[in-house]
């Protein structure tokens, strides 16, 4: 027989209501289990591992050893496959299992540090936040005004490089290749308008960065973008160390070599705006997204802070060895570019 309006009203009504209820339960468990990340990614070291294909995978730093997460799972289901995936909480409890039968000795897909190759410590961030002149030495070797907010600009994904990978240097354009050793903050939890005192909660973790840059093109005009965003500009890693074991990200030691001559030694305590700063200030003109990565600045030492005469700009050939207390040493050489080469892809 067929349902009167009625009977079909009192249906769909019964039905609204119990989707309400279902819908209020999840919400007071915090969502659907699909729906809700997975928290209490303390405690881990976490890298990018790059095929011969170019692809990437999962890779978590072990007292035994490198593990390969791809090659351990066996089939296994629900692991992340990259750090992106552990950023936003993919997988994290499976993860946790499997590096805990690493430590025990019953996995054997672990590689020797030296024997990883490296990709991007991310790979596919919605945004690369830049923050220049942020280190008060260096703004006074540079001779420039103290900012009286966090400047920042941006790179792309195209400029996104690995430990041990190769700039590949824009030498049809450019001339004056320079190193900028940074603190790399880490988004782990969307963040919108929040404060300083809050901010540090929103991020997963740190990393070593270097903001390659090439200075004529970032002089060319007021705009330092193209000067910043060529392919491999964006070197960071090899590991991304969760908050947790790095603590307080403004009293960390950062380096940088070049050719095994030091170039840089400064601390992050010199910052003029922390961390919790310029997530905060990032958070009130756009929302942060976990995966989100900001560069937090460079200290001094950098060539373009030398007089004239003492400018001795990198080349082809040079190497690169950048790094921050308690998130490692980020190495690079420098390449020639050629059709077909990409940051992300050597």
């Amino acid at each position: 027989m067929a349902s009167t309006r009625r009977t079909f009203l009192k249906t769909a009504a019964g039905a609204i209501a119990l989707a309400g209820v279902g819908g209020q339960a999840e919400a007071a468990e915090g969502g659907s289990k699909s729906a809700r990340p997975e928290q209490n990614a303390k405690g881990l070291t976490i890298c990018n591992i790059r095929g011969k294909n170019g692809s990437v995978s999962l890779g978590v730093k072990t007292s035994k050893g490198v593990l390969d997460v791809a090659a351990a799972a066996k089939g296994r289901k629900g692991l992340p496959a990259t750090t992106d995936d552990v950023i936003r909480g993919t997988g994290v409890a499976a993860l946790r299992e499997l590096v805990a039968e690493a430590e025990s000795g019953k996995k054997t897909a672990l590689i020797q540090e030296a024997d990883v190759r490296f990709g991007p410590a991310v790979t596919r961030p919605e945004k690369i936040l830049m923050m220049g002149l942020n280190y008060r030495k260096h703004i006074a070797e540079v001779k420039a005004p103290t900012p009286t907010s966090p400047t920042f600009f941006n790179k792309f994904n195209n400029s996104l490089l690995g430990h041990g990978g190769t700039v590949p240097l824009p030498t049809k354009v450019a001339k004056k290749f320079d190193y900028e050793t940074e603190l790399v903050v880490v988004i782990g939890k969307r963040a919108q308008d929040v404060s300083s005192a809050d901010a540090l909660s929103h991020v997963f973790g740190y990393a070593t960065g270097n903001d390659f840059s090439a200075r004529d093109l970032q002089n060319k005009t007021t705009q330092w973008m193209l000067g910043k965003t060529c392919d491999g500009f964006g070197v960071v890693g090899p590991w991304i160390v969760s908050a947790d074991l790095v603590g307080d990200p403004q009293n960390l030691k950062i380096q940088c070599w070049v050719n095994g001559e030091q170039v840089q030694s400064s601390n992050t305590s010199d910052m003029i705006y922390s961390c919790a700063d310029l997530v905060s200030y990032a958070s009130q003109h756009m929302t942060l997204e976990p995966g989100d990565i900001i560069y937090t600045g460079t200290p001094e030492g950098v060539i373009n802070g030398k007089p004239p005469e003492h400018q001795n700009w990198l080349k082809t050939g040079d190497k690169v060895v950048s790094e921050i207390e308690k998130t490692g040493k980020l190495a690079f050489d420098l390449g020639v570019r050629n059709a077909g080469s990409a940051g992300s892809g050597s």
